[in-house]
């Protein structure tokens, strides 16, 4: 009942929250303590035929603010925000109202909030280039105008991801289990650039190293077969569809940015040795990367989720246990859940599952939920603007074990725990807490590995 009764809060706070956040921003403070000055930084995080993905990150320089509504005007009438992430929204026409969520309207001297949204635009999507918060305009100082921060217009291909840092490449994890996960192995490299070629060369059981370039748009599902490396080139896109790793064995799935996917972006059904690594997902309909039905000996690590709601499921069903049980073994590392909504994994019935430095930065509903009889392990995660970063049963699932350790936690909830969890078979190396933000926020998502 403590769950539920969690979950039910946490449905009514996020229901305004993601009503959604409009963002560009800029800020001011609220009240009789209005700032005196702020700074905002305005970047598209991705577009594509008639969407896109804006992060906002918006400095207040003035005297301390407890509470902050933004506003703007897109250039274009037809500029539209239709989702949006930590923080709530308005709009009438082309202005837009963008106001705090409950977790960040507090911005002290030199603080920050960031938040971001997905839009849509007919013909043009010009970045705006003034800002008020509180009714107060925005120029980058705190003494008058002077050089405000004006947003690049048009960017054809903005950054999905903050610079470059040091990444792990290597595989760690369950994966590394059950025989260990090669892929398509040293097979010669094949490259394909649209959803035809890409379909065919991932048929069959042959070993294949298959190269994505460019954007490849598709509906659906598109199968993975066996023993199958599938590697992004830089900037590599699959827009509008997902890939289904079904009865299948040896997968590797990296570097690849998945958008606009019409239902699962990634995912694994009765499936074994599957690492899914350094993937960049936003914007899609159902999961980013769902596991389920058996699967078994998995790893998912290095990949961002931002501007989407279901980020991982693990385990589809409570009346699955016939399959599942003993199954569902997966291991979660250092990936980056910005601005999600839930199911960071949502996990039924396998045991043990490890969730370890991944950094959890202002997730709406919960972080991690362990159901169905589940073990999972919370290890080492650094948990920021995330007022429920674990808890046991989801829904109508009844609860698992959760255990939780060396975590870090800033702006957060404490998180809810119980039970035991088996042992975790393989050697690992566990970073610091403390200094997982920066690792994870350096080296998360498509584009920071040689491959």
């Amino acid at each position: 009942m403590l769950a539920r009764r969690r979950r039910l809060a946490l449905l009514t706070t996020t229901a305004a929250a993601t009503a959604a956040l409009l963002g560009a921003g800029v800020v001011t403070a609220i009240g009789a303590n209005a700032a005196a000055g702020c700074r905002v930084a305005y970047a598209l995080g991705g577009q594509w035929n008639g969407g896109f993905t804006a992060n906002v990150s918006v400095t207040n320089l003035g005297d301390p603010v407890n509470g902050w509504t933004l506003t703007w005007a897109f250039p274009d009438s037809n500029q539209r925000v239709s989702q949006g992430w930590n923080a709530s929204f308005s709009q009438s026409g082309a202005q837009v109202t963008a106001t705090n969520a409950s977790y960040n309207g507090g911005l002290g001297t030199n603080a920050s909030a960031g938040f971001g949204f997905n839009g849509t635009f007919s013909s043009a999507n010009p970045s705006p280039t003034s800002f008020s918060l509180n009714g107060t305009a925005c120029t980058g100082s705190v003494t008058g105008p002077s050089n405000p921060t004006t947003p690049p217009t048009n960017p054809t291909t903005p950054p999905t991801n903050p610079p470059a840092g040091p990444a792990q490449t290597g595989l760690v994890g369950w994966a590394t289990q059950g025989g260990g996960t090669t892929g398509g192995g040293g097979a010669a490299a094949t490259t394909v650039t649209s959803s035809s070629a890409l379909t065919s060369a991932m048929a069959g059981t042959n070993a294949a190293v298959i190269r994505v370039s460019g954007t490849i748009s598709c509906s659906g599902m598109l199968r993975v077969g066996s023993n199958k490396t599938i590697l992004g080139n830089s900037g590599a896109t699959i827009a509008g569809c997902g890939l289904n790793v079904s009865e299948a064995s040896n997968v590797i799935i990296r570097n690849l940015n998945f958008r606009g996917w019409n239902d699962d972006a990634i995912n694994v059904q009765y499936s074994t040795r599957v690492w899914i690594d350094h993937n960049s997902l936003t914007g899609g309909f159902d999961g980013a990367i769902d596991i389920k039905r058996a699967s078994d000996f998995v790893t998912v690590s290095w990949n961002r989720i931002f501007g989407h709601d279901k980020s991982m499921l693990l385990g589809h069903s409570d009346d699955n246990a016939g399959e599942d049980v003993g199954h569902l073994r997966v291991s979660y590392h250092h990936n980056w859940f910005d601005g999600t909504g839930q199911r960071h994994p949502r996990v039924r019935f396998g045991n043990p599952v490890h969730v370890y430095n991944n950094f959890y930065g202002g997730v709406t509903s919960y972080g991690v939920a362990s159901t169905e009889g589940a073990g999972v392990l919370v290890e080492g995660n650094y948990f920021e603007n995330t007022e429920d970063p674990f808890h046991l049963g989801e829904g109508d699932s009844g609860p698992g074990s959760l255990v939780a350790r060396n975590n870090h936690f800033v702006g957060s909830g404490s998180g809810q725990t119980g039970g035991s969890v088996a042992s975790i078979p393989y050697s690992y190396t566990l970073d610091s807490a403390a200094n997982v933000k920066s690792i994870v926020t350096g080296g998360a998502g498509a584009g920071r590995i040689t491959v």
